[in-house]
């Protein structure tokens, strides 16, 4: 036996536009939520200025600075009165002093001028009178004399130093001294290799005698010279 289906009691009729009809409606639901606005519905706001709040504070003032005062005005110049001189100036009258062909002239005989020599030192290859060696005062080449004679001192006075001797040193001593202008000799001065040799050598000078001294144009003067002393080892 076959069963018949009521077409009216068919759930399944008309089901796809009812749920199209459902989401639409819950879609407009849910715009609606959230586009949902609400006011307040006192009306307390105070939209007036305060003016006279602003104006009650304190407005610093604007302090004025104090400019120091112009100087016053330079005193007026003094006024200088001329005073005229009623003394009398005297003229002063300058008289020529060239001399006329009336005039004698008188002749004056030559004056002597003194001749004023200083306290210099004149070497002893410059000097016209040498100064004399004890024992050359007969020999007409004094300067030659002068030379020989110190030779012969020296080689008669010389003594090597013995700790110059153990000590191997040996050299050329450079001896300069002065005659002065009384014959004696001074300013003895030395340089070598070797301070005993130095000392060696300014012994022999100081036993020089004392001698005639130079003299320039007839007065005497000191005379510098100098003199090698080799000191050399057998």
């Amino acid at each position: 036996m076959e069963l018949k289906k009521n077409p009216k009691a068919d759930l399944t009729k008309n089901s796809s536009m009812y749920f199209v009809i459902g989401l639409a409606v819950v879609m407009l639901v849910v715009w609606r939520a959230l586009e949902w606005k609400t006011y307040e519905k006192t009306n307390e706001y105070d939209v007036s200025m305060n003016v006279d709040e602003d104006l009650d504070e304190e407005v610093p003032m604007t302090e004025q600075i104090k400019t120091p005062p112009p100087p016053p005005p330079p005193a007026a110049p003094e006024i200088i009165e001329v005073v005229e001189d009623e003394e009398e100036v005297e003229e002063t009258v300058i008289e020529s002093t060239e001399t006329s062909q009336e005039e004698e002239v008188i002749e004056v005989e030559d004056v002597e001028v003194e001749e004023v020599f200083d306290d210099v030192d004149v070497p002893f290859a410059v000097i016209e009178n040498v100064p004399v060696f004890p024992g050359c005062e007969k020999e007409s080449n004094k300067r030659a004399c002068f030379n020989k004679m110190m030779q012969k001192h020296i080689s008669k006075n010389f003594r090597y130093p013995e700790i110059a001797q153990e000590m191997g040193v040996q050299g050329r001593v450079s001896v300069m001294f002065v005659i002065q202008k009384d014959g004696s000799i001074g300013g003895v001065r030395m340089r070598g290799p070797d301070k005993n040799l130095e000392k060696e050598a300014a012994r022999i000078i100081g036993k020089l005698p004392k001698m005639t001294p130079g003299k320039q144009r007839g007065r005497a003067v000191r005379v510098p010279f100098s003199i090698p002393i080799t000191f050399k080892l057998q």
